[in-house]
């Protein structure tokens, strides 16, 4: 089964600790996962953060009901039940609505003073974790941006296409400097760019670009057989096809089966996710940190 959602994980939590021992997290994931039983797989899954998804659901659901007083913090690392975590315990299903029901969870969950008239609808909240959330935010702005970017790009001329293309594989570590970067062999009457880059700042190699300007048109297999047709005139091992719109399924399964070149295709999606990564025709507006407790500090 997949990891569930870190309220999902308050019950099986609770249970896992109902003897009235203290535990330590790490036993607590032991007992949370076997009795879930979540395989090994299960327990790799991690957040695009690269965090592990069934450790920060499961830290997560330990604050929260540590927060509700349903667990106590009895030493650095250790908590056990408490009669309010028995209580609880008797429900069939536990989300945060339940936690909502005491005062020093509604104080901790709006950082405020508790409040008896708590709107409905603040009740009803995600069923992900707080970096779960900001992920899903931050891949949304990323989304919204990298459309905006084609629609840019669209707008713009075949020079200045060229020239982001240039950039970009600057960027990446190609080339070396903007002078001697990108060698133009000419421009197809299509919008497209043909040239040269080089592989690193010595020049040792030299990778084949091909770069098209699209909007609706995908790229096809015809269109790549050219590309590695140019490539072999000119006993070139490596090329980069660039396209502002997408590859057909063809065209990607044939740059899958070449054995003697090295092709890489990358799509309107691709490109404008390359561009943001490094910085390519966007600007940072701001940064967030997520920390965590340094627990080497505490030591005494």
């Amino acid at each position: 089964m997949a990891v569930p959602d870190y309220q999902s994980l308050f019950k099986p939590l609770l249970e896992a600790v109902a003897d009235g021992k203290e535990y330590s997290l790490k036993e607590i994931r032991d007992k949370v996962a076997k009795r879930l039983g979540l395989s090994e797989e299960d327990l790799q899954e991690r957040l695009k953060s690269g965090q592990n998804t069934f450790y920060n659901r499961l830290g997560w659901a330990r604050t929260y009901l540590v927060k509700a007083g349903a667990l106590e913090s009895t030493r650095r690392g250790y908590v056990k039940i408490t009669p309010r975590g028995r209580e609880l315990l008797k429900k069939e299903r536990l989300s945060v609505k339940d936690l909502m029901e005491f005062d020093e969870f509604r104080s901790f969950r709006y950082s405020q003073k508790p409040k008896n008239d708590v709107p409905s609808q603040d009740l009803m909240v995600s069923e992900k974790t707080p970096e779960e959330i900001l992920e899903e935010a931050y891949e949304k702005i990323k989304q919204e941006l990298a459309a905006e970017l084609l629609e840019r790009i669209l707008a713009n001329s075949p020079a200045f296409f060229e020239k982001l293309i240039v950039d970009l594989m600057l960027a990446m570590g190609y080339g070396g400097s903007s002078e001697d970067a990108g060698k133009v062999l000419g421009r197809t009457r299509d919008g497209g760019v043909d040239g040269l880059i080089k592989e690193d700042k010595l020049g040792l190699d030299i990778i084949y670009l091909q770069a098209k300007r699209w909007s609706n048109t995908e790229v096809g297999r015809p269109d790549i057989q050219g590309f590695v047709g140019a490539l072999i005139g000119r006993g070139a091992k490596k090329g980069v096809f660039i396209t502002t719109s997408r590859f057909t399924k063809d065209a990607k399964e044939f740059v899958k089966d070449l054995k003697d070149h090295k092709v890489v295709l990358i799509d309107g999606e691709e490109l404008t996710k390359l561009m943001i990564d490094h910085g390519v025709g966007t600007s940072t507006l701001t940064k967030y940190e997520i920390k965590r407790i340094d627990s080497d500090y505490f030591e005494e």
